[in-house]
């Protein structure tokens, strides 16, 4: 309370000290204004009388003066006119005599300048202005007119200036006063406390408690610390209890926790690196700030607990509008942004660079050569040389970072980058060198195609270890690389051994961020119906699919399923509703521009023919969502369905499951993903057979409850004994392991 009064006589002081200001500056200004029209209305008087009478006193008596100018004095409202002949001879009113002794030394100073002079004084408590005007003639000299005016009228108005002015400080003191206490308690006050509050029910064990973003803005800068420490004592506090009950129960459950100590005891302080096009935070203009984004990608989501683990460098290509204007001279930047873990250092691509580099040798050969989705790569010779030139500039950037080191691990993403391993290795022949590889890895005759085979396979091979998501996809490596290149493959051990280096083969399925305390969380859902009300559709069931537009992720199958489905089984008609989440991807492509059309196109034909009123069987939302945006549609579905052609991992699936918290629904798995090797609990189909498909749909709709839980339980513990965290652990132990 004290604080509080304090405070509030220090606005009413500091607001009285303003109002005082401005009341001086308007009544100065004020009082110039008034007696400068006072100056140029006496003036103007003196004008016009001596103009018309100017003559008067040389030939009048000074009995007939006195009484003329009594006249002057009634008409123009003036106190006295006095005419000065000399220091003895002052012909004056009654009342001017009583100021002319004011006027002397001025008169003489007027005569002597022959010029008029203007000045206030005070007599007998009132305020006086005199205008003084020197007389010449042909018969006169050394005379002058004397005018007195009333300016008492200025010291009246100036006294209720101030005393209205006082009484509007007094007003407005009081009403700062009020507003300033209520903005204390309900603006400032209240929520300190409730974020007070809500920091004392996390650190007693009641984090549902939530608190809103304060209402004023210099707080938001103390919530956002307030909230990062509340949340990072109530993740603390959940991995402690985890870590208890793996001691219970003897399970090795991996955490961000148990990986930072893994990681210190495997790198011993050595340099971590990792290598991939995509970056993990862009820096966007949006308006006339610049945003951070994380874009959407498994690999970021992989990766990144590393870096954050042991505080590295990620080395990557800088795709924001604002990327170059929030790295330091070197291309560094310190992420995340609001709680800096490593380094991130930007390569700028020019419009040639990512025209063959990325869209051209990447993703119109590489990634359709590796995806047997019966699309035809396509091969320049102009794409070739681009992607070796990228290779070899991030080759460069990676030995300038790391001269200084004596066995820094570096860690290579993606199918981007398959020549970097040999170029590193040739300049740092200790370091540990591991690429992995996201996408899946064809049989040795389809990747025979590729003109560069033979170069891609030395590049990769220059590595300690190459990772792939899966078995499968490590044994068609080694096989490319028995049909293909001089070496001596071990099959017993996946080994390649060529010209005295050794590269481990191994399968280290990727996996997403889902620990114990995420499987235990118990959070309300919303229903189909009313998350499909908001867009203006009515239905009973859902299902969701969530992928990038791209032809390898099977949607146009999934949509024939879909009609299949609503074909053979027309009680759904009108009662479900299939949502396709599809963020446009690569659409300077061609075929990804042709299978955006396809998409869209078979979306309007199914919804055409079971047309309905407030209904439709598929709901395209095409645009790029959050996690944030997607998780509703994840836990209100009945189903999720992946129909990749051929997909590495796919973590969408991965993700369906961890946010099935009620451990109901059930998810539609491609056999050509990598996680169906390890979701056996999904219904696994093939998504060429639309027939097979389409019953799928029938099966996870009406499976019952019991089913449900078993299979959604069995999937999830899957999950959580194989995440992100237990990936990475397995991936760099290998790394460490390697002579």
């Amino acid at each position: 309370m004290r604080l509080t009064l304090a405070f509030i006589l220090s606005i009413i002081f500091a607001v009285g000290l303003v109002a005082f200001g401005f009341t001086f500056y308007q009544i100065s200004a004020e009082r110039n204004k008034l007696s400068s029209e006072l100056e140029i209305r006496t003036t103007r008087i003196a004008e016009e009388i001596f103009q018309s009478k100017g003559t008067f006193f040389e030939k009048t008596a000074p009995r007939d003066i006195e009484r003329i100018t009594d006249s002057i004095n009634k008409r123009y409202n003036l106190i006295g006119i006095a005419v000065y002949y000399n220091a003895d001879s002052i012909v004056c009113n009654n009342l001017s005599r009583n100021f002319i002794h004011n006027s002397i030394s001025y008169i003489s100073q007027a005569i002597t300048a022959d010029t008029t002079l203007g000045n206030f004084f005070k007599e007998g408590g009132r305020n006086i202005y005199q205008y003084i005007k020197p007389v010449n003639g042909t018969n006169i000299s050394h005379n002058a007119l004397v005018f007195y005016n009333d300016a008492g009228y200025i010291d009246k108005l100036m006294g209720g200036i101030w005393l209205r002015s006082f009484i509007r400080w007094f007003i407005q003191a009081f009403l700062a006063s009020v507003v300033t206490l209520l903005i204390i308690r309900w603006g400032i006050f209240g929520p300190i406390n409730r974020i007070v509050d809500w920091a004392k029910a996390l650190r007693t064990g009641n984090p549902g408690q939530a608190v809103s973003k304060p209402r004023v803005k210099f707080l938001a800068p103390l919530h956002r610390e307030i909230e990062s420490i509340a949340k990072a004592m109530h993740e603390a506090k959940a991995n402690a209890e985890v870590e208890a009950r793996l001691r219970t129960s003897a399970e090795a459950i991996w955490t961000p926790d148990r990986l930072k100590v893994e990681m210190e005891n495997l790198l011993q302080k050595k340099m971590m690196v990792v290598v991939s096009n995509r970056e993990p935070y862009m820096h966007m203009h949006e308006g006339k700030a610049i945003k951070c984004i994380v874009p959407a990608s498994g690999m970021i989501t992989a990766m990144e607990p590393i870096l954050k683990a042991c505080s590295g460098l990620w080395i990557a290509a800088g795709t924001g509008d604002a990327d170059r204007e929030t790295v330091d001279k070197n291309g560094k930047v310190e992420v995340p942004p609001e709680e800096p873990k490593y380094t991130l250092k930007r390569l700028w691509l020019t419009k040639e660079e990512e025209n063959h580099f990325y869209y051209g040798f990447s993703n119109e050969g590489m990634w359709p050569l590796c995806h047997i989705a019966h699309t035809r790569p396509t091969f320049r010779k102009i794409d070739w040389d681009f992607y070796k030139k990228v290779n070899e500039d991030f080759a460069k950037a990676v030995i300038a970072e790391i001269k200084d080191e004596e066995q820094p691990y570096i860690l290579i993403q993606d199918f981007h980058f398959a020549l970097l391993p040999e170029l590193i290795k040739k300049e740092k022949p200790h370091a540990k060198v591991a690429i992995f590889w996201h996408i899946p890895w064809p049989n040795p005759e389809s990747f025979g195609i590729c003109p560069w085979q033979k170069e891609i396979l030395h590049g990769m091979l220059g590595a300690d270890l190459i990772g792939f998501h899966t078995q499968y996809h490590c044994n068609h490596f080694l096989e490319t690389v028995n049909s293909a290149i001089e070496s001596r493959v071990l099959w017993d051990n996946f080994l390649v051994k060529r010209g005295g280096h050794t590269t481990v083969v191994k399968p280290f399925p990727i996996s997403i961020d889902f620990t114990m305390k995420d499987y235990d969380k118990d959070t309300a859902k919303m229903s189909p119906a009313q998350l499909l009300n908001q867009h203006g559709i009515g239905s009973q069931f859902m299902g969701i699919g969530v992928d990038r537009i791209d032809y390898t992720k099977g949607i146009v199958e999934k949509f024939l399923a879909i009609e299949r489905f609503l074909e053979k089984n027309p009680s759904y008609i009108g009662k479900f509703t299939f949502v396709q989440i599809g963020a446009p991807s690569r659409t300077l492509i061609k075929s990804y521009s042709d299978t955006v059309a396809s998409v869209e196109n078979e979306a309007v034909r199914i919804n055409a023919r079971f047309k309905a009123k407030d209904w439709k069987a598929i709901l395209l939302l095409k645009r790029h969502h959050s996690h944030k945006e997607i998780a509703p549609f994840y836990s209100s579905a009945d189903f999720c369905m992946v129909t990749s052609l051929h997909d590495g991992m796919n973590l969408v699936a991965k993700e369906f499951v961890a946010s099935r918290h009620q451990v109901d629904g059930s998810l539609i798995l491609s056999r050509f993903t990598g996680a169906s090797q390890e979701l056996q609990g999904a219904i696994i189909v093939n998504p060429y057979d639309i027939e097979k498909s389409a019953d799928a749909i029938k099966t996870a709709l009406e499976m019952p409850l019991e089913e449900q839980n078993q299979r959604m339980k069995q999937m999830r513990l899957v999950i959580v004994r194989n995440n992100i965290y237990a990936w990475a652990s397995s991936l760099l132990r290998t790394m460490a392991t390697i002579n």
